[in-house]
């Protein structure tokens, strides 16, 4: 067997999403060599392989992210307004949102995203600093005591090996998938009111199993008058009449979750307030923004809650049981498109809309799904400080405000989210106060030269849900880069950064001047 080609760089970050990109360009700003890999063939993550357009916060224009992201927002803007025919109002409109979603202030189009990433990363990738290696896996580890050595990458194309040798590694892929191979202690599922003391925890045993739902989302628009039904979904009969026990009915219907604050789904606005459109839900482009003739339909993401998959994992299982799952949920979300055109009730009293058209440009794939599920929850690993429900929960602490963290490294803000989960349990959905980003989080308690980029950090399965999101996963990952930089400028750990005062101190100015913002000013929860 041909022994694999080894690498040397400062960095390696294994995972090219949002935390992984953002490292990257943290890493080498600070004048690191960096290796960034992939699992599929666009960095970008949730904004571009997953196509997910971003969840923010009601304050995301004036403050509440990193200097960096804010240069994604301005850029992604700037893009529409370099290649694309705006009309007059949009292009003078300093807050365009492409899409006017109304999930987000700036819904767009994947593929826009993903070339800012690369207009961002630019810079470092010519000058050799960053190096991206595309469709790589990671499939070992090589550890001694509590050191990570190297890593090696599989390439998916070629099934070609490189180990990747260097003195930290940043996990960033979407599930944390260096951790076991590199023997970080790390949690999955739902803890226990016993662990955590969390309210809201499970008042039984902890359920490592229990674990949000996926999604495989996917891009549509539609044509009046034409016919685009797609061929029937093989699992279609069974997504037709699914119901979980916490359902108000079938899985593909007009009906919305306990937890909904409206009293019914439609796909196009009816006029009634109680009733939320989902094709407006996460709108990526609103053709009225754009010339006539730009763009013949609206086009909108689908990741809505009838296409959340949660009878089974795909992480920590068997091969076979983690390509069933994705098997499956890519079938529930054809299902619904095939229900959709064919089947669901429309407000003129007929059924189907045949005029919706996948549009597989968009995801950039032959099945028109995105390429690759929208990963709610990943492992997280076992920190120096873990952040609880009780931390930040507007419910828990009342008129307390957030905790204060005075190892602070960034703050975020989103209501705790969780989605139905493998369990079988529906969600849960609470407000929380604008929160800190506590350096403990983002230590592991023994490996000292990993770091989690993405969203497997010091949380709970319940905090979770509102550290998931694309600006706090952007500041880890962000974090995570320029403190991977410090400790190899400075001859220090992690902990030590952590928890010597001085050291604290200044990688706290660092970050400032990176940017990088440590806390909130007095704002309501949300």
């Amino acid at each position: 067997m041909q022994q694999a080609e080894r690498l040397r760089f400062d960095v390696v970050i294994l995972g090219g999403g949002v935390g992984g990109c953002a490292a990257a360009m943290a890493a080498a700003r600070a004048g690191m060599k960096v290796v960034m890999t992939e699992e599929t063939d666009w960095i970008g993550g949730q904004f571009t392989s997953q196509a997910v357009p971003p969840d923010e916060h009601r304050w995301i224009e004036q403050f509440g992210c990193t200097r960096t992201y804010r240069q994604f927002r301005n850029s992604v803007r700037a893009y529409y307004r370099r290649h694309f025919p705006l009309t007059a109002e949009a292009r003078a409109n300093e807050r365009l949102n492409p899409g006017n979603g109304t999930v987000s202030r700036l819904c767009v189009d994947p593929r826009v995203a993903l070339a800012v990433f690369h207009e961002m990363l630019a810079p470092y990738v010519h000058s050799g600093k960053v190096t991206i290696l595309t469709e790589h896996q990671v499939v070992s580890a090589e550890t001694e005591g509590d050191i990570v050595k190297s890593v090696t990458v599989r390439s998916t194309r070629t099934n070609e090996t490189k180990t990747l040798v260097a003195p930290y590694f940043l996990d960033a892929t979407e599930c944390g998938d260096l951790l076991p191979l590199a023997g970080v202690e790390y949690v999955t599922g739902a803890e226990s009111k016993a662990e955590t003391g969390e309210p809201n925890a499970l008042d039984g045993p902890a359920e490592p199993d229990d674990i949000q739902s996926f999604t495989f989302c996917f891009a549509m628009d539609y044509v009046e008058g034409e016919d685009h039904t797609i061929p029937k979904p093989r699992d279609y009969e069974f997504w037709k009449t699914y119901r979980a026990p916490f359902m108000k009915d079938v899985m593909l219907s007009w009906a919305t979750s306990n937890l909904s604050p409206f009293k019914s789904f439609s796909l196009f606005p009816t006029g009634d307030p109680g009733v939320f459109s989902l094709f407006e839900y996460r709108r990526i482009i609103d053709r009225k923004h754009f010339a006539p003739g730009t763009f013949e339909s609206d086009v909108t993401i689908v990741n809505w809650p009838q296409n959340d998959y949660w009878l089974g994992n795909i992480y920590d299982v068997s091969e076979e049981e983690r390509r069933t799952h994705l098997e499956r949920a890519k079938q529930l979300s054809l299902s619904l498109l095939y229900w959709l055109q064919t089947e669901a009730p429309r407000e003129d009293g007929g059924f189907g809309y045949p005029g919706l058209r996948l549009r597989k440009d968009v995801m950039g794939t032959e099945d028109g799904l995105a390429k690759y599920p929208y990963i709610r929850e990943s492992r997280r690993i076992k920190a120096e400080f873990t952040v609880l429900e009780q931390h930040i929960s507007a419910v828990v602490r009342g008129d307390s405000g957030p905790e204060k963290f005075d190892d602070s490294v960034g703050i975020g803000c989103y209501r705790i989210d969780l989605h139905p989960t493998t369990g079988g349990r529906e969600g849960f959905y609470t407000p929380s106060y604008p929160f800190q980003i506590p350096l403990g989080s983002l230590i592991p308690i023994r490996v000292t030269n990993v770091l989690p980029a993405c969203k497997n950090i010091g949380v709970t399965h319940l905090t979770n849900g509102c550290f998931r999101l694309h600006p706090v996963e952007w500041n880890i990952g962000e974090t995570v880069g320029l403190l991977a930089a410090y400790c190899l400028d400075k001859g220090l750990t992690p902990k030590q950064v952590r928890n010597k005062p001085e050291h604290l101190r200044d990688f706290q100015q660092l970050l400032v001047r990176e940017g990088i913002e440590l806390d909130w000013p007095v704002i309501s929860p949300v």
